[in-house]
Formats: structure tokens, sequence, C-alpha cells
């Protein structure tokens, strides 16, 4: 048997997610399906994590196994030719049979998008940011270091899908440049997310940045342990998986995982 990895970057637009659900559109079906009319048989991907619906990806990573008469593919550009437009294939590689794609993950990063201007929206850009208007920015980056080492997130946790340890930590909150002179970025990344804890934090920063509550408000919020403390729950489209780190991190960026050849032949 032959595992391989691939990194899939994709629009949430139009998915209503990550994960396989009955009737409705996901990233995880079309890839099965699209690995199943190659190889002729049913095959399960898992992914590193799931995305809500309207969240995108540009690292997400996925691992299947497959006999080793059919690994034999050019995967990358068979799944390309295939695949719908909203998602593409950018690196595939062989890897150990122990290598899973969310549990040998190490740390993930994501980015989170703020639109800044309340008079107008690109149009081009609405799939893709929070048109939250004009935040303090100082306000906003003082609470960010608020989020900064181990904490328990509960507070930060989606009611629906409670899990039992909520104990996070989070090694880098920052924020980057936008795509225009209208946006910026918040990344932030961690050891590992509760279900849409990215999404709830900057909706707590995003409050901070309107003067709704001082940076400190974070503080109170985490020691509390209690959802219905943190403002609301910052809109999807604006939050994108960014990266997926395996193993320890090379100098100059991060590694994509141990003991892994490039399907093309290259280490």
């Amino acid at each position: 048997m032959k595992r391989i990895k691939i990194t899939i970057a994709y629009d949430g637009t139009k998915f209503c997610g990550w994960q396989i659900q009955p009737g409705v559109r996901t990233v995880q079906n079309e890839l099965e399906k699209a690995i199943s009319r190659i190889t002729g048989a049913p095959v399960r991907v898992y992914g590193s994590g799931r995305t809500d619906s309207g969240v995108h990806a540009l690292g997400q990573v996925v691992h299947f196994t497959l006999p080793e008469s059919r690994a034999e593919v050019p995967w990358q550009r068979a799944l390309n030719a295939i695949m719908p437009d909203d998602v593409t294939v950018l690196d595939v590689a062989y890897v150990d049979e122990s290598f899973h794609a969310q549990f040998s993950s190490i740390r993930k990063t994501y980015v989170y998008t703020l639109w800044l201007e309340n008079k107008f929206l690109f149009p081009c850009r609405r799939n893709y940011v929070w048109g939250c208007g004009p935040l303090d920015i100082d306000a906003l980056d003082t609470a960010m270091k608020y989020f900064l080492g181990e904490h328990d997130f509960a507070s930060f946790q989606n009611v629906g899908t409670p899990v039992k340890n909520t104990i996070r930590t989070i090694l880098e909150f920052v924020r980057l440049p936008g795509e225009n002179e209208h946006e910026i970025k918040l990344q932030v990344c961690g050891t590992g997310f509760l279900k849409q804890m990215v999404r709830n934090m900057v909706g707590c920063l995003v409050d901070i940045g309107r003067g709704k509550a001082e940076p400190g408000f974070v503080r109170s919020v985490l020691e509390a342990k209690d959802r219905t403390l943190a403002p609301a729950t910052a809109p999807p489209q604006g939050l994108c998986l960014s990266h997926v780190y395996y193993g320890e991190p090379k100098s100059g960026g991060p590694e994509s995982g141990r003991n892994e050849s490039r399907i093309d032949g290259t280490d």
C-alpha cells in the first residue's frame, strides 16, 4: 500500500465546508469523487481539519492510501484535470504509512482578512473579507497579545460542538497588510484550534477595534471560560487556512512533512 499526501487550495464560497455531508456540496466529497474516478474504486481521504461553509484554504493537507499498483499516477495533473475550478492540487508526495494529515500536524496558521472601508466594498473581494468598517488598530494590536501562549479557550469554542479539552497554545498573532489599502490581515498560528475558535477570536478583536471593549477584555473572557460572554462569531468568508506544519520547521518556511518523496521524482 502507498500513502499519498496532497496539498490543496480551494475557494470555499460554494462549498458547505470540508466534511462530507448528505445532500450538500463539500470539498471532501468532490475530492473523493475525483480520486475514485481515477482509481475505479471508492477512496476515503482524510484532511488536516475541517473548514466551515464559506471558509477558504491555501494549504489544506490531505492523505489517502492506495494499493501500490494504483499509486503510480501523476496525481497532481490527473486531479487538476477533472476537479472543479474552485479546488486546485498544489503538491503531491509519498509519505510513510504513519503519516496522518490531522494527527501528525504540529501547528496550523490561519489568516483572517478585514475590510476597513465603510463606504464601499470591492465586489471582487466580498467573498474573501469581512466588511467590518474602521477599527482602532492600536487597540486591535494590543488585544491580540492577550491570546498568545497557552490558555483555556472554552470561551471561544463553538457552542454546538463542545470538547473536553479546551486548552490550546497560540504561538503567533500578528497584523499584516492586506491585498489593498482598505484591508488588513490577522495571522494566527497555534498548535491546534477548537471549532470556530479563530472566527470567535476575530469577532472579539473587532468589537475591541470598534471601541465596544478595552483590549484587556480578552483576558477577562479567557478567564471566564464562558462562551456567552464573548462577542459574536466573525463571518466565514474572511477566513483562510494558510499552512499546516509537520515535523520540525526548516529555516525559510514550514516543512511539508517527514520522510516524504515527491511524486515527480524530487526529494
